[in-house]
């Protein structure tokens, strides 16, 4: 061997080996907690602690898998994520179009007053939200949660889609203007078909935004049978004088199941409308 190829095979070696370091410490939340959800609650005391529970104990889960809260929870979060998704993409689509499509006063101004509000902690547009929620009584509902996850999301939406929508030929909304049809009609019959990748990952962002939420759930809800799951979980399973750790754990690998299928099945999509958006066509 050359002592060149002996640096590059030690930088290859190097490397790696901090990728596979990086990769533990990464997975190792999720080992543990699947761990976790595998013994009794008594177990989870032992010191040192059980790297491998000695026996497969599933009764955490029959207990959540039984619970009608369990499943009101879930079901309750499965609408306010799709409904979330479904106003986002809506309103992205048409927000991203106006910006690129037109020219009007003040509009890098607003796309920046948009992105600004990214800048915020959440904490801090909750008062402000709460009051207004309050004044029009919508406190309680689903229409709350989906309004203030569609919020968080909606900045980052918008200017994803305007960036799509701006490396799209508009040789193609000319031609089809041209041809009689209306700007909604271009909008939907010819620059839509083009944006499916971005679209994509502005569905997928937006259902992850709202899946994962707990300030809101928490703050905008008190009634049981509205709550989604991280705030509704939290207060089940972690009470004030004992915590029900093995369920909360089972209850919490349960819960991440949709958004494991969804990055498993649908990273290559969002992946491509991330990244469609900065090819010049």
């Amino acid at each position: 061997m050359t002592a060149t190829h002996i640096k590059r095979v030690y930088r290859h070696f190097l490397i790696y080996g901090l990728l596979i370091v990086l990769l533990a410490l990464f997975l190792f939340p999720i080992y543990w907690i699947i761990n976790v959800s595998l013994q009794p609650n008594n177990e989870l005391f032992r010191f040192p602690p059980r790297w491998l529970p000695s026996h497969l104990f599933l009764g955490s889960y029959k207990a959540v898998l039984s619970s009608a809260d369990f499943l009101i929870f879930y079901k309750n979060t499965f609408l306010v994520a799709s409904g979330s998704t479904l106003l986002c993409v809506v309103v992205s689509i048409l927000a991203g179009y106006g910006f690129s499509k037109f020219r009007f006063p003040a509009a890098s101004l607003m796309l920046v007053l948009f992105l600004s509000t990214q800048m915020f902690p959440a904490v801090t547009l909750l008062i402000g939200l709460y009051s207004l929620y309050s004044s029009l009584h919508l406190l309680n509902t689903y229409t709350a949660l989906i309004l203030a996850s569609t919020t968080t999301a909606l900045p980052f939406c918008i200017m994803l889609m305007k960036t799509f929508f701006d490396h799209i030929s508009k040789e193609l909304g000319e031609a089809s203007e041209i041809d009689g049809t209306s700007q909604l009609g271009t909008l939907i019959r010819i620059i839509l078909p083009l944006s499916t990748p971005g679209i994509t990952a502005v569905s997928i962002y937006t259902f992850l935004v709202a899946w994962d939420d707990f300030l809101f759930g928490l703050t905008l809800v008190s009634d049981l049978n509205k709550r989604t799951l991280s705030p509704g979980l939290s207060l089940q399973f972690l009470g004030e004088f004992s915590y029900n750790w093995s369920g909360a754990a089972a209850a919490a690998v349960i819960a991440t199941l949709p958004l494991l299928v969804v990055f498993l099945f649908l990273q290559r999509f969002m992946v491509a409308g991330l990244s469609a958006g900065g090819v010049k066509e």
